[in-house]
């Protein structure tokens, strides 16, 4: 099966969602299931597969890495409102959001603009 590896970082707090590291390095499938919910991997032939892009990221991070609170990181199966999230520096909005289809080296920052105070 093909991967790709990936930059992640998060900052304004959210490090402390993903056992107060900023920094990681991650590998994860190049290919995926169109539907997550089936539960099949790509490599089942009959099983039609999609590059992986930034909403597969989203539910990888919160199963594989996130250690609380995933209210905090995403709702409504999107980044929670108040978190940035850049991909190589450029604002995901202007790459698509979600469906921004990833590439091997991407470093992909989000970062919490709520702060409590």
């Amino acid at each position: 099966m093909a991967t790709i590896s990936l930059n992640i970082e998060f900052g304004g707090g959210l490090e402390l969602l993903f056992s107060n590291q900023r920094s990681h390095r991650i590998t994860i499938p190049a290919n995926v299931p169109v539907s997550s919910a089936t539960g099949q991997t790509p490599e089942d032939s009959d099983v039609p597969s999609k590059p992986v892009d930034i909403t597969y990221l989203m539910y990888w991070l919160r199963d594989n890495l996130l250690k609380e609170r995933a209210e905090l990181f995403v709702e409504n199966g999107t980044v929670r409102p108040g978190v940035l999230v850049l991909v190589n520096d450029t604002d995901w909005e202007l790459e698509g959001e979600g469906e921004y289809q990833l590439k091997d080296g991407d470093e992909i920052v989000f970062i919490s603009t709520l702060h409590g105070g």
